[in-house]
C-alpha cells in the first residue's frame, strides 16, 4: 500500500512563500511520477506541477509558471513543491500525488494512481 502525506501548508501574506513537501511510503519512490494538484473552495481540482522519476522533467500550469518549482529527493522518499510570489488565488488545498508510469508525469488526474489527503494554503490579500 501506497501512501502520500503532505505537510508545509498555512497562512501567509500574499507575496510571500511556502514549501510543501509530500513524503512517500510503501513502495520505491523512484517508481513513480509525481504531481501537485490543488482545489479551492467550490472549485474542480486542477494541475499545478509534475515531475519525471528522475528529476529531470518537470512541468508546470501556466498560472504558476516562474513562481513555483517542483523538486523530488528519492533518497529520501520526498516530493517538495516551493511556492514564491504567492497570490490570493493560490488559497487551496494541495495534493500531491504518484504516477505508475515514473517517464510520463503530465497534468491529467487519470495519470496518478495514488493520492495524499492534502495541505491546506491560504494567501491572505
Amino acid at each position: 500500500q501506497v501512501q502520500l502525506v503532505e505537510s508545509g501548508g498555512g497562512l501567509v501574506q500574499a507575496g510571500g512563500s511556502l514549501r510543501l513537501s509530500c513524503v512517500v511510503s510503501g513502495r520505491t519512490f523512484s517508481s513513480y511520477a509525481m504531481g501537485w494538484f490543488r482545489q479551492a473552495p467550490g472549485k474542480e481540482r486542477e494541475f499545478v506541477a509534475a515531475i519525471n522519476w528522475t528529476g529531470v522533467g518537470t512541468y508546470y500550469a501556466n498560472s504558476v509558471k516562474g513562481r513555483f518549482t517542483i523538486s523530488r529527493d528519492n533518497a529520501g522518499n520526498t516530493l517538495y513543491l516551493q511556492m514564491n510570489s504567492l497570490k490570493p488565488e493560490d488559497t487551496a488545498v494541495y495534493h500531491c500525488a504518484a504516477g505508475a508510469r515514473p517517464h510520463y508525469p503530465g497534468p491529467y488526474e487519470s495519470m496518478y494512481n495514488y493520492w495524499g489527503q492534502g495541505t491546506q494554503v491560504t494567501v491572505s490579500s
